[in-house]
């Protein structure tokens, strides 16, 4: 069986993430499927709309193949470079993409998934939404547009989630302008075959079974994530939140000192850099460039190892703290690549 199903239902086109066992983290073939079904159905004139969710299991997409990145990364990068090239062109092509599209994100949404959902036009959050970007805590960076979107958040929230990797559950989502509706999971197959009947329904299907969500709980720390993630200097984020002193402000230096400090800081300049991109092509070809520097460095191998290899989740990150971290080795990372190799949409 595929990882990957595409169908045609009537007018409406469907990518379904077909890979349980590994919660649909997504493979470099998985990435070209998805990008052939695109680009076949962007001139059929009997698709009008594209629906992404996943098949089975309790994720939407988990993220990618970090094992696989790193093991490439610890040589010398071809296969790491060639799957961020091709998801990027992924999630290039979403963005761009000229028919209306639907993202479910009915289950765990994180890193490569953020990366397909928030490129669509439409994006449902539900009940069992885990929404999130968790790369710091493997000494990576909250990439597949992550610069763009988490940059274009309310206030500071961007900068918060970036650093802390928080999850968000549906509700959250909504508030902050991650997903466009609120739906029950109880009603997405009546959702999607409505969808598939009338495409030109599309949108008042989506705002007809929407439902009342629940409280967004991060919204009563709005305030406080301003104030103490006001800074683009991981110190002084460090220095605000020692300052306070509070419970909350507390909690949230203890997390960040789990994280890794080099791609806290390339998170931040990230995000700085990302506001002021005017396309989102650019921002892409950043993040490839960051990418192909970052999947080499001691940080995400020893990341990767931690978490995911040994799960000993005590990585020994180099260097220890935010001081260590120089300006330069930040220049070195977010240097552009030689013409030849640099990220192109395709």
């Amino acid at each position: 069986m595929s990882d990957v199903l595409t169908s045609v239902d009537g007018r409406v086109a469907r990518i379904r993430l077909n890979r349980p066992k590994a919660l649909n983290a997504l493979t470099t073939p998985m990435c070209e499927a998805m990008l052939e079904a695109l680009d076949a159905w962007r001139t059929d004139p009997a698709v009008e709309v594209v629906l992404l969710d996943h098949a089975e299991g309790r994720g939407f997409c988990a993220g990618g193949d970090i094992r696989m990145l790193a093991e490439s990364g610890a040589g010398d990068g071809t296969e790491a470079r060639r799957f961020f090239h091709t998801e990027y062109r992924l999630n290039h092509r979403l963005f761009t993409y000229a028919k209306p599209t639907v993202a479910f994100m009915d289950g765990i949404t994180m890193g490569g998934g953020v990366g397909l959902a928030c490129p669509c036009d439409h994006r449902v959050a539900t009940e069992n939404t885990k929404f999130a970007m968790p790369e710091t805590g493997i000494g990576l960076f909250p990439d597949v547009g992550g610069g763009w979107f988490l940059s274009r958040l309310p206030g500071r929230i961007g900068q918060f989630l970036a650093l802390t990797g928080r999850r968000l559950d549906g509700a959250e989502c909504l508030a902050l302008g991650l997903a466009t509706h609120y739906l029950p999971s109880a009603v997405l197959e009546d959702v999607k075959a409505r969808i598939a009947a009338d495409p030109a329904t599309l949108a008042t299907t989506l705002a007809d079974l929407g439902s009342t969500q629940p409280e967004a709980r991060i919204l009563a720390h709005r305030a406080d994530i301003d104030r103490l993630f006001a800074s683009d200097v991981l110190e002084d984020i460090y220095a605000a939140l020692e300052a306070d002193g509070g419970e909350w402000a507390l909690k949230q230096l203890a997390t960040l000192k789990t994280k890794s400090p080099q791609t806290m800081k390339v998170s931040l300049r990230l995000l700085h850099e990302g506001a002021t991109m005017s396309t989102f092509e650019d921002e892409m070809r950043q993040e490839y460039a960051v990418g192909a520097h970052v999947v080499q460095r001691h940080d995400f191998l020893e990341g990767v190892r931690a978490v995911i290899v040994d799960k000993d989740n005590a990585p020994r990150w180099d260097p220890a703290t935010p001081e260590g971290v120089s300006p330069h080795v930040l220049d070195q990372i977010f240097a552009p690549l030689p013409a030849a190799e640099e990220w192109s949409p395709g």
